[in-house]
C-alpha cells in the first residue's frame, strides 16, 4: 500500500506533547499523518510543544529512513476566534489549502463534578475549550474547504459523551462535540466536506495517566493499572497510536464515503461490563 495521505495538507490542532511517559494523541496523529505522506502544520497553545513535536517527528522519520517529512508549527489559542482564523490563514499562506483538519484540543478535571456540585466557572471553562474552541476552528476552516470543494474534519471526542456520572462539564462537552460533528457533516456534504469524530475510551496518554496521577497524588503505575483493569479488551488501555490510526483512516480517501460517523475506539468499554 502506498502512503495513505500523500499530497494532503493536514492541520493538527493540539499537536503538542504534554510531558509524560507516553505519546499523546495529537503528537501521534501528526507523526502518523507525516509518515503517510501528508504535509503537517502542528498547532498548539504552547509554541515550544508544537516545535518539539515537529523536531521529534523529523528526527524519527530520518532515523527510520522514511525521508524528511514536510512539517511546520505555530502557536494558537483556539478559545480566541482571531487565532482560529489565523490558523487557516497560515495554512493557506504556507501550503495553499487544508485537506485535513484534526481537532484534538480538550481539557477536563479542574473542579468538574456532578450536576449538583459543579460550579459555573468550571462549566464555562471546559465548554469554552472543548466545544467552543472546536467550533471556532471548524468555522474558520469550512469556507476554505468549500472553496476548494473538499476536506476532511476529524474531531476527537470521548466515550464520556455517552457514559459517566461524575464530570458533567466534560461529559456534555463531548456529547456536544458529537452533535457538532454530525451537524457539520450534514450541512457540508454537498460541498464535498466530510466530518467524523473518534469517541475514545481509556488511552495511555500523558494527559490522562500523568494528569490523573498528579491530580490525585498517586503514582502513574497505580493509575495505569487501575485504568487497564477497566478495559475489556485484553485489560489494557489503548495508546495515542490507536487514536492516530483511526484518525488516519477517517482523514484518508479510504473513508471518502464516510461522514457523520462517531467511531468508538475504546477496547469494548462502550459495550458495558464484560
Amino acid at each position: 500500500m502506498g502512503k495513505r495521505v500523500a499530497g494532503k495538507i493536514a492541520v493538527v490542532v493540539g499537536a503538542g506533547q504534554t510531558p509524560g511517559e507516553t505519546i499523546g494523541n495529537g503528537a501521534a496523529i501528526a507523526l502518523l499523518l507525516a509518515r503517510e505522506g501528508a504535509t503537517v502544520l502542528c498547532v498548539d497553545r504552547v509554541a515550544e510543544r508544537a516545535e518539539k513535536t515537529v523536531a521529534q517527528i523529523s528526527a524519527d522519520e530520518l532515523a527510520r529512513e522514511g525521508g524528511a517529512p514536510v512539517l511546520s508549527s505555530m502557536a494558537a489559542d483556539i478559545t480566541k476566534a482571531a487565532d482560529c482564523a489565523r490558523i487557516v490563514e497560515e495554512a493557506r499562506s504556507r501550503y495553499g489549502r487544508i485537506d485535513i483538519l484534526i481537532n484534538n484540543v480538550g481539557i477536563g478535571g479542574g473542579g468538574d463534578a456532578p450536576a449538583h456540585r459543579l460550579e459555573e466557572k468550571v462549566l464555562d471553562r471546559i465548554l469554552t475549550v472543548n466545544l467552543k474552541g472546536m467550533w471556532q476552528t471548524t468555522k474558520a476552516a469550512i469556507p476554505l474547504m468549500r472553496e476548494q470543494e473538499g476536506g476532511a474534519i476529524v474531531n476527537i471526542s470521548s466515550l464520556a459523551a455517552t457514559s459517566g456520572a461524575t464530570q458533567l462539564a466534560y461529559e456534555i462537552s463531548k456529547a456536544a462535540v458529537n452533535r457538532l460533528t454530525t451537524h457539520v457533516a450534514q450541512s457540508n456534504a454537498r460541498y464535498g466536506i466530510r466530518a467524523n469524530a473518534i469517541m475514545m475510551g481509556f488511552m495511555d496518554t500523558p494527559m490522562a495517566v500523568t494528569g490523573i496521577a498528579q491530580a490525585t497524588g498517586r503514582t502513574t503505575d497505580a493509575v495505569r493499572a487501575e485504568r487497564n483493569a477497566m478495559v475489556p479488551l485484553r485489560r489494557k488501555m489503548g495508546t495515542g497510536f490507536d487514536t492516530a490510526y483511526a484518525a488516519l483512516y477517517l482523514a484518508s480517501d479510504e473513508a471518502q464515503f464516510v461522514t457523520g460517523e462517531i467511531l468508538r475506539v475504546d477496547g469494548g468499554m462502550g459495550l458495558g461490563t464484560v
